[in-house]
């Protein structure tokens, strides 16, 4: 599995009903199952984003699919990472020897 951190913007219609934050994030969490993946962690933040999340999907493909999903319901706007663990990035970076 590929894991990704998800910087999330609430817009004003996700400002507006932010009370229903916690069942979003849920929703969002069973979605992102059905899609393959697996939602590790979200937490609500203050400063330039409103929420971080870190997920694990099989592919690019399901992290994209994941997004648009989310972002269609109008509440929030994403800035999706792929992000790589030390053994994975020390495979690339064997890859320039």
């Amino acid at each position: 599995m590929a894991t990704y951190i998800v910087l999330l913007n609430w817009t004003e219609q996700g400002v507006a009903e932010s009370g229903d934050s916690l069942n979003r994030a849920n929703a969002a969490a069973t979605a992102l199952r059905k899609l393959g993946g697996k939602m590790k962690n979200v937490w609500w933040t203050m400063g330039p984003y409103d929420c971080v999340s870190i997920i694990d999907v099989p592919d690019d493909e399901t992290a994209t699919a994941f997004s648009l999903a989310v972002g269609a319901q109008g509440n929030v706007r994403s800035v999706t990472m792929r992000a790589f663990e030390k053994a994975e990035m020390q495979t690339i970076l064997d890859r320039l020897k």
